[in-house]
């Protein structure tokens, strides 16, 4: 009887010890957290501040917090598939390495689905459509440019490493263009400073700084004749991941597909109107 009890405990034991072994990998399976790196300085895309006011993030390894159209994007994609999110904070230039090395899983900062970028990585479908338009200050002497022509001569910046830089503003005839800035905020400052004439930016991010700065006019050409000539892959946006990794894009564009024009459209006025005042 002893002997028949000792046996019975044992085996209690060993599907108890198999059943905790089965719970720590459902647990672990189930807490999958999904790293999005992003500038955090990109508003109205992404930006920091110092509190998780209207949903936003805590960065990874920072006491500041995300927000801002990428943020609100990142959130809604982790939790369609039940994943954890962490955003990581890192420089533009050093975002596609951080995924090639495979230090993060995805980017979601306002990038172009250019055929140069997806050589090194793979795209999601398109999660904004973003127009190019021009800013300039009020009281300037292009501030009723009609199209690009009427911008002859002009002196401009725009960001390091953007379409508005490198292909849009060298379409400008005789432009004097200054090195490209680092971030969209010092662009800004650019601009306001007199340092420049105008900037090439995309329509979102236009829209948040004429917010932000009251002497700054929006110069979109779309409708016309005289705009800038841009291909799909410039102004569509897309969310990068390490390349060949089919499980993860799929699972993306799984959530993107569920989402309309309209529903980007309202995520993005959304993170405009509660933008920071400052950069």
């Amino acid at each position: 009887m002893k002997k028949f009890t000792g046996i019975l405990l044992a085996a209690v034991m060993m599907f108890s010890l198999a059943a905790c072994g089965s719970s720590s990998s459902s647990d672990e399976e189930a807490t999958k957290t999904l790293r999005v790196a992003m500038e955090c300085g990109y508003a109205p895309y992404n930006w920091t501040q110092e509190n998780d006011a209207n949903g936003a993030v805590q960065i990874a390894d920072s006491s500041d917090y995300a927000y801002g159209y990428d943020v609100m994007m990142a959130k809604k994609i982790a939790e369609d598939l039940g994943y954890n999110l962490e955003i990581v904070k890192l420089d533009w230039d050093s975002l596609i390495p951080a995924l090639q090395s495979g230090d993060i899983d995805a980017v979601i900062a306002g990038q172009s689905i250019t055929a140069e970028r997806k050589e090194v990585v793979d795209f999601s479908e398109p999660y904004y459509y973003a127009s190019i338009v021009t800013l300039v200050l009020n009281d300037s002497d292009y501030a009723n440019a009609a199209g690009i022509a009427d911008l002859a001569g002009a002196t401009g910046t725009s960001q390091l490493g953007t379409i508005w830089y490198d292909n849009c503003l060298p379409q400008i005839k005789d432009a004097n263009i200054l090195a490209a800035q680092e971030t969209a905020p010092s662009m800004l400052v650019a601009l306001e400073s007199g340092a420049v004439d105008l900037v090439v930016t995309d329509m979102p991010t236009a829209l948040a700084a004429s917010a932000v700065y009251s002497d700054i006019k929006i110069l979109d050409f779309t409708d016309g004749d005289d705009n800038y000539v841009v291909s799909d892959e410039d102004i569509n946006l897309g969310i990068s991941v390490q390349k060949g990794n089919t499980e993860l894009l799929d699972a993306i564009n799984s959530v993107l597909a569920k989402l309309t024009v309209e529903d980007y459209e309202n995520m993005m006025k959304e993170a405009i109107s509660v933008q920071p005042l400052s950069e």
